[in-house]
């Protein structure tokens, strides 16, 4: 993948940015030489070749470089931002950085929210990814506020498709996008500790059942991801009428998980909404 030519400062060192940062280099999308972070944290600092915890001296960094134009990563919890990027968009001002992309993964965080913060000539992009982007698994969406360019999108989607897939969808979709894959992950997990709980009950050590499920929920995730076969499809292949799988599967649909998962997806949609209401 050809290397990026933009220089990237990431406000906030946390393990999502981290991650993606680390991913992006090692998959040669990023020259390490053009990444720098600023962040207050000495130990997240100390993971980055380039790191600041004064936004005037990153800023006087992100000036010096040379190349496409300078993008700006937003990785600060959500609730902070409105006291974290003030300072850094008053260095830009001050020491007249170019036009800059900024590219938010924060989650509840409108575009036009962002865009109240920063320079008029700058451009925002927004983005959810996942957290199994920290290894390089991630599945993210990227949302524009139409005045980005195509080559400001090219830049964003190689930055991320370091680590994992991506899609481009309508900010409108972000809610429902984060409700699916943003919080997913956890929802993976939940099954994963109930099966655990499972099969210890049914006599397996800690140990074991550990083993077992990690090893199930691998292998059934990687047979999903390799097959083009429908969710559906694959299940009824190991789901013999009468049988064992059979007398599990209907004893869920009895207590209406189906359902549930529907619910709780639902529900996770429209907490961001209410959030995005009051960013």
């Amino acid at each position: 993948m050809q290397t990026l030519e933009s220089p990237l400062l990431t406000l906030g060192a946390g393990n999502m940015a981290h991650a993606i940062m680390a991913g992006a280099q090692n998959g040669g999308t990023l020259n390490p030489g053009l990444v720098a972070a600023l962040d207050p944290n000495a130990d997240r600092r100390e993971l980055f070749e380039h790191a600041f915890n004064s936004p005037s001296d990153a800023i006087s960094w992100l000036t010096r470089q040379e190349g496409g134009r300078p993008l700006v990563l937003l990785a600060v919890k959500p609730q902070i931002l409105a006291e974290a990027l003030p300072p850094l968009v008053e260095a830009m001002r001050g020491q007249q950085t170019p036009p800059s992309t900024f590219v938010s993964i924060l989650a509840g965080t409108k575009i036009d929210a962002i865009r109240g913060l920063v320079r008029e000539e700058d451009r925002v992009i927004r983005v959810m990814p996942n957290t199994p982007a920290q290894i390089g698994l991630g599945m993210s969406a990227i949302a524009n506020d139409q005045g980005a360019h195509a080559d400001d999108l090219e830049s964003v989607r190689r930055l991320f498709l370091a680590v994992g897939e991506v899609i481009e969808i309508p900010e409108s979709l972000i809610d429902g996008f984060t409700a699916v894959a943003g919080s997913g992950p956890a929802y993976i997990f939940y099954l994963a500790e109930g099966m655990m709980q499972a099969a210890e009950s049914v006599g397996f050590t800690r140990e074991q059942a550990s083993t077992i499920v990690r090893q199930t929920v691998l292998g059934s995730a990687t047979l999903l991801g390799n097959s083009d076969e429908m969710p559906g499809a694959l299940r009824a292949k190991v789901t013999s009428k009468n049988g064992t799988t059979y007398a599990a599967t209907t004893t869920l649909d009895e207590h209406g998980v189906m359902g549930a998962i529907v619910a709780a997806i639902t529900a996770a949609r429209d907490r961001g909404v209410e959030l995005g209401r009051s960013s």
